[in-house]
Parts: structure tokens; C-alpha cells; sequence
């Protein structure tokens, strides 16, 4: 194991990135096998197998301070943080939780975390705040220094820093997914790359909750004070693109839509409280699981079934009659509607199934 950790920790390295993404690949395939086949006798080891994949596979996250001190008044970007946690229109979307952060590096990447969960116009506006803000003190925007996530495509969401304040920003890497010799990745799968990208985003941001049903479906779970739940969603998440896979392979449009339907679930699971506004980043990054799911639906219809797929939206009395366990929540959003859709509702054939909801309490 020590050779595999340093290889992984090799920065820029091809062959860290195929051997990262190679043991993602077997960690999902060993959950998968490990639950059709309880009894089987190689089961204690696969366990202990399992978990030391999970400690190796533990990306080192962005320098980041989660606890709850009072945070210091001689930061370069104190002024920063007053000016964001005193806006009423980010408050909105994002709730009245204050900024935790105690190093100037850990605020930088604090706030722009939570930009990616207001709307895009409200995120490109207070991002260029931040670099103004930032250029008082002495820092400037760096492109160089990026903590790369795992994806189908390469994006820069938001620079690092240099100058009087160092820090990485964050991108979207491609490259990694789309080499050919990783059986478990392609840039076609988007269920993979949800996959990785999500285990890589759980561990550098503290915000993130999950609402998984199959997981715990009595509220909304926070992922870092919950690290058992953290661990059930990422296997169930696993699960998910396990089973997507499989019916992709046997060609049944229902089988593979239903398929869709529950991975598509547990994308939309992993939420903030109060949940990213739709046309956020984060929100337009989810809905691309959903575009994918229209197009298996047209699929499904085009073989001879009759299918119907709504996302859930609007008022919760309009639509409380096709959900089912749906979850409240007293912040975000307008009272009396829907925060966000976690389950489609489904129809296939006379088969009907409910869709699942997050919404804002009436009072």
C-alpha cells in the first residue's frame, strides 16, 4: 500500500490519475459483489479490503479549517467575509449560516464553494467582488494552482489565489475519464464521472448533505459530522452505477430506464441546506443527469411503452399527490414550494411510480 499512496500523491502524474481512478473502479465493483454474495467466505476480508481502499482513496482535501472558533479579525479578507455574510440577497439562497473560516485561504475557498449554489448571475457578480476585493490586499486570480475533480469535461469553476494569499481554485479535469486503458471510466458515462466527482466533492466540502432515501429517509443528513452516513451514500451511489451499467450491457429500454430513474435519485440526493438555487452551478450540473434521463425516457417511448417522467416543481399542494416521503425543510426558497426534486415521478406502462421532494415549510 505505502507505493500505492505515492503514486497517488504525485501531482500532474497520468499514472496517478489511472491508478486513482483504476481503484475507484474496484472499490465499486467489490461493493457490488460484496452484496450479492453475503455469505460468501472471502466476505470478512473483502470488508477489510474495502476499507483500506477507502483510507488510500481519501483525496487530501483543500486546506480547510471546518471548526466553529471565532475567526480572527486580522485576516487579509475579513473584509470579505463581513461584506458576504451581511448580504441579504446571498442569505437567500444560502440561509443565515455564517462564514466558519479562519485562514484567509480557507475563506477564499469557503465563499467560492457557496457561490456555486446561487444563481449564475448573482455568482458572476460576487465573484468579480471577490478578485476586486481580493486585489486590495494584494492577491491575485490564479489559474495555475487548481485542485483538479474528476469529470466528462475540463472547466475552471473558480481560480486560486497568489500573492499576498495562496491558494488553489478548483477545476474540472477531463483527462482522467477519457483514458481509453480505465475500463471503469469514459467520457461518455456520466453515472462514472457523477460517481468520482462526488466522492471528490464530499471530502473538501463540509456543507455537503445527503437526502437519499434508501440510505436514511427520515430528513436531511449532513455528510461531515455523519461520516457512517457518508460512507452509505457513496456505496449506494456505487450500487447505482453499478446496476445502470449492467442494464446498459443487456439493451432493455425499461430495464435501463429504471435504472437511470434511481441513479438519477441519488445525484439529486446529495444536497446543501437550503438547497442550490436550479440555475446555479451546482444546479445545471445535476440537471445534466436529467437531460440524459429524457433522453432513456424518448428511448423507452420509441421501443413501444408508454412512458411519462416529471420533474416535480412548484407549489408542494400541486404536486404532493404524485410524491411520497417528502422532506421539509424551514429555510430557502418560498414558502410553500418545492426546493428541489429528489425523484422523478414516473409512469411506464401502468406502472406508476412517485416522485420525492424537498420543500419549504408553509409557516
Amino acid at each position: 500500500m505505502q507505493h500505492l499512496r505515492q503514486l497517488l500523491e504525485i501531482e500532474n502524474s497520468e499514472l496517478a490519475q489511472l491508478l486513482r481512478f483504476s481503484l475507484y473502479g474496484l472499490e465499486a465493483t467489490l461493493n457490488q459483489a460484496r452484496t450479492e454474495f453475503p455469505l460468501d467466505p472471502g466476505s470478512k476480508i473483502c470488508d477489510e479490503v474495502l476499507q483500506e481502499l477507502h483510507n488510500l482513496l481519501q483525496p487530501e482535501p483543500l486546506q480547510q479549517n471546518t471548526g466553529w472558533e471565532d475567526p480572527p479579525d486580522d485576516l487579509k479578507l475579513n473584509h470579505l467575509r463581513e461584506a458576504f455574510n451581511a448580504d441579504s440577497e446571498l442569505n437567500y439562497y444560502l440561509g443565515n449560516s455564517q462564514l466558519q473560516s479562519i485562514t484567509d485561504s480557507d475563506l477564499w475557498n469557503e465563499i467560492q464553494r457557496k457561490l456555486l449554489r446561487v444563481p449564475e448571475d448573482l455568482a458572476a457578480t460576487w465573484r468579480s467582488r471577490t478578485l476586486d476585493l481580493a486585489q486590495e490586499v494584494g492577491a491575485i486570480a490564479d489559474n495555475s494552482n487548481l485542485y483538479q475533480l474528476p469529470f466528462i469535461r475540463d472547466e475552471i469553476i473558480y481560480p486560486g489565489l497568489s500573492g499576498t494569499v495562496q491558494t488553489q481554485g478548483l477545476t474540472l479535469y477531463q483527462q482522467a475519464l477519457s483514458n481509453p486503458r480505465n475500463p471503469q471510466a469514459n467520457v461518455s458515462d456520466l453515472p462514472a464521472a457523477f460517481l468520482f466527482l462526488y466522492m471528490n466533492f464530499i471530502e473538501i466540502d463540509p456543507d455537503l448533505h445527503h437526502a437519499l432515501k434508501s440510505v436514511f429517509g427520515f430528513d436531511v443528513i449532513s455528510l461531515h459530522s455523519k461520516p457512517e452516513q457518508r460512507d452509505q451514500y457513496i456505496d449506494a451511489l456505487s450500487d447505482r452505477f453499478q446496476r445502470t451499467q449492467k442494464a446498459e450491457k443487456n439493451t432493455d429500454p425499461l430495464s435501463i430506464l429504471r435504472a437511470w430513474i434511481d441513479m438519477d435519485e441519488a445525484i439529486h440526493s446529495l444536497v446543501f441546506v437550503p438547497p442550490a438555487e436550479r440555475y446555479s452551478w451546482w444546479g445545471k450540473l445535476q440537471h445534466e443527469s436529467r437531460r440524459i434521463l429524457k433522453k432513456v425516457a424518448d428511448e423507452a417511448i420509441n421501443a413501444g411503452n408508454e412512458v411519462r417522467i416529471r420533474q416535480l416543481s412548484g407549489l408542494y399542494a400541486d404536486i404532493c399527490a404524485s410524491s411520497k416521503d417528502d422532506l421539509q425543510l424551514d429555510c430557502g426558497g418560498i414558502p410553500g414550494e418545492v426546493l428541489t426534486c429528489l425523484r422523478v415521478y414516473a409512469r411506464i406502462n401502468q406502472d406508476e411510480s412517485p416522485g420525492r421532494v424537498i420543500f419549504r415549510s408553509s409557516r
